[in-house]
C-alpha cells in the first residue's frame, strides 16, 4: 500500500509545560512516513532545551521571532514537503500512537481526511468532544454554522493549501481550511477521534475580535 508522506508542523512559544507531550505524540507514531517540523518563536523558558533533546529526529527546526501564530504556521508550510500536511501545535496531540496509520488506511488518495477532536484542559483532563461534532460528510459549506473541524483533526493534501492570511489574527485557520475544502474533490471522514486539543481561554476583547474575523470570513465564502 502507498504510504504518503505526512508533514506534521508544531508551532510553539514559551510552552515548556506541554511541548514534550506534543512532540512525543508525533515521534511515537507507528506510521513510518512522517516529516516533523517545529517552528519556535524564540522561546525564553525551557522550551528550546526540551526540543533540542529530540532535534536529530526533526526534519526542520526553526527558532526565531515571528509575527504571531499564523506567521509561524506559514513558515512551517513553506518548509513542508509532504503529500499531506497537519498542524499539531504545542499542547495538542495525536489521539493514539497509531492514529496516523489508521487515518491513511481508511481510504486511498483522499484530498482531505478528518475526524473528531477531544478537548482537554491545562491539567490534561478531558472536557469531552469538540463543541461541534465533526459532520458526517464534511464540505466547505459546513463552516457556515460554526467551526466543525479543528486544524489538529484535519489532514489536507499539501498542493491544496495556501498560506494563512495574515490579516486574520485569531480565525485564519477557518479561512485556511475553507479555501482547501472548496478545492477538494474527495473528503473522507475517518469516524474516530484523531486528536486532543488543549483549550485556552480568549479574553472578552479577543473573543469579540475573533467573532468579527469569522463574520468577514463567512461573508467571503457565503456572501
Amino acid at each position: 500500500m502507498n504510504k504518503p508522506l505526512l508533514s506534521v508542523i508544531t508551532v510553539v512559544f514559551n510552552n515548556e509545560k506541554h511541548i514534550e507531550r506534543t512532540m512525543l505524540s508525533v515521534l511515537n507514531q507507528t506510521y513510518p512516513n512522517i516529516e516533523y517540523l517545529i517552528i519556535d518563536g524564540k522561546s525564553t523558558d525551557g522550551t528550546l532545551e526540551i526540543i533540542k533533546k529530540y532535534q536529530s529526529e526533526l526534519a526542520v527546526f526553526i527558532s526565531e521571532k515571528d509575527n504571531g501564530i499564523y506567521d509561524a504556521m506559514n513558515k512551517g508550510l513553506a518548509k513542508a514537503s509532504g503529500d499531506y500536511v497537519i498542524f499539531m501545535n504545542s499542547g495538542d496531540e495525536f489521539y493514539e500512537k497509531d492514529t496516523v496509520k489508521t487515518v491513511f488506511t481508511r481510504s486511498a488518495d483522499a484530498d482531505i481526511y478528518y475526524g473528531e477532536t477531544e478537548m482537554i484542559d491545562q491539567n490534561l483532563q478531558s472536557l469531552g468532544r469538540h463543541r461541534h461534532k465533526a459532520p458526517e460528510n464534511f464540505t466547505w459549506r459546513d463552516f457556515k454554522y460554526g467551526m466543525s473541524v479543528g486544524h489538529q483533526a484535519i489532514y489536507i493534501r499539501r498542493n491544496l493549501v495556501e498560506h494563512y492570511d495574515p490579516k486574520y489574527q485569531l480565525s485564519a485557520d477557518i479561512d485556511w481550511i475553507l479555501s482547501a475544502a472548496k478545492k477538494a474533490r474527495k473528503i473522507v471522514n475517518v469516524h474516530q477521534y484523531v486528536a486532543r486539543y488543549l483549550v485556552g481561554g480568549l479574553s472578552k476583547k479577543r473573543h469579540f475580535q475573533s467573532l468579527k474575523e469569522r463574520f468577514l470570513i463567512m461573508q467571503k465564502y457565503y456572501g
